[in-house]
């Protein structure tokens, strides 16, 4: 055998050794989900086991601590079975009956290509089911270890008592796959836990949950977004753009569903009283660090792209780059109210770069203005007359990040050491 051969065979030989690691490393991917997706319908069975026999015999909320008991004395190896997490079994299960499983999968299929306007009316759509949501809202908000599954409401009964009828009338494979096909199977029991402890409408759980699988947030995140009312930011709120007159139809909708107002960025170890420049200076560090905050699908381009127009140098704060618009974002940060010569400015910018680095297969650049506050009317006044596609937000300075949840977000310290390396790379290519 030739050394061209030899060559030959061990470059094949790698290629299948790399295909067989990415297989098995895809068929861990797949075990773990699957093994999520199978606890997520044990949990919410055992759930409607509870509840169904809590109705039919009468008992009261004991029974959780006496059955967490029992599972301890004959079961010692398995875990997950508290009294605390039986309970949040009986609101899983309680919170998605099948009626709700199959409102969800009906919703994901007419939401496959999502806008503001048809998440808002399928949202509200979900709300509006007659599944006593005020009543379960009240319950999750109440101490967990003090629930009286007794005083279910009618409806709520009907839903349990249908649930395990139809688990014993279709078949359990039928019902697992119903359950598994629905967005409830999709996330973590934590993030479910979360979900159940936000007292949230249907819909806007629903819309989370689908949140959380596409952008791959952990439960500590999604509590964030959460807290934060991401919902409210980027959906529910009125907002200043011109997408609508200088976008075609899909895209324009897409962008105006991306955009959100206000954006809230966590700046740890910014100063109390800073200035302008350090306010700007610190926002551009922080967005290139977190660009979770920014939506779904951004990758960083560059920030402070340099442009030499003319006689002229020319920086632009931040280029993004949205895979799912296909385009790229142009971001300018003013850390002061909204301008109307702001937006002259950023028009520059999206026209520079649509000309230096936009290809044929790239859509239009868009470009987002990001204030501390805007006079709405102005701001709205501000865009007639561009013909290039122009968002402006307002972005909000946060510090106040739980105790129990800062070990989620890396510390100054680690920013600035990235930051550090990526400026000597800049230097030094």
């Amino acid at each position: 055998m030739n050394n061209k051969e030899s060559n030959i065979e061990k470059t094949d030989l790698n290629a299948f050794i790399h295909a067989v690691g990415s297989e098995i490393e895809q068929a861990q991917v797949r075990l773990i989900v699957a093994a999520n997706a199978q606890m997520l319908f044990h949990y919410w069975k055992v759930g409607n086991y509870i509840l169904y026999h809590q109705q039919q015999h009468g008992w009261g909320s004991k029974i959780i601590k006496q059955l967490a008991k029992a599972i301890r004395f004959n079961y010692p190896e398995k875990k997950g079975y508290s009294e605390r997490n039986l309970t949040y079994m009986c609101q899983f299960a309680r919170t998605y009956p099948l009626s709700v499983l199959r409102s969800f999968i009906d919703t994901d299929v007419r939401l496959s290509v999502p806008n503001i306007q048809n998440v808002t009316n399928e949202v509200l759509k979900l709300n509006d089911k007659q599944f006593t949501q005020e009543l379960t809202a009240q319950m999750q908000s109440t101490d967990c270890q003090s629930l009286e599954f007794t005083q279910e409401a009618p409806a709520q009964i009907q839903d349990v008592e249908k649930t395990v009828s139809a688990i014993y009338r279709m078949g359990i494979m039928e019902i697992e796959k119903i359950f598994l096909n629905s967005p409830v199977a999709r996330i973590n029991w934590a993030s479910q836990m979360v979900i159940l402890d936000g007292s949230l409408p249907l819909g806007i759980g629903y819309w989370y949950m689908k949140q959380s699988v596409e952008m791959g947030w952990s439960s500590n995140v999604l509590k964030i977004e959460i807290e934060t009312n991401l919902y409210s930011r980027q959906i529910s709120n009125n907002k200043v753009n011109n997408f609508t007159s200088t976008l075609p139809a899909p895209q324009s909708d897409l962008a105006n569903y991306l955009l959100k107002d206000p954006y809230i960025f966590d700046l740890v170890g910014t100063k109390e009283k800073a200035d302008e420049r350090d306010i700007e200076e610190q926002l551009v560090k922080h967005v290139t660090r977190y660009l979770l905050e920014m939506g779904n699908g951004f990758a960083f381009v560059a920030r402070q792209k340099h442009f030499q127009i003319g006689n002229s140098d020319f920086y632009a704060d931040l280029i993004l780059y949205s895979i799912p618009l296909h385009a790229y974002i142009v971001v300018e940060l003013k850390a002061t109210p909204f301008k109307p010569e702001y937006a002259g400015q950023l028009n520059f910018y999206i026209n520079v770069v649509d000309d230096k680095l936009r290809g044929e297969n790239d859509n239009k650049t868009i470009g987002l203005l990001l204030c501390k506050g805007k006079d709405e009317v102005v701001a709205q006044y501000a865009l007639t007359g561009y013909d290039q596609p122009i968002g402006i937000s307002d972005y909000q300075l946060s510090k106040a990040i739980p105790e129990n949840l800062k070990s989620a977000l890396p510390s100054i310290e680690e920013v600035e050491e990235e930051l550090a390396s990526f400026l000597d790379k800049d230097k030094n290519p």
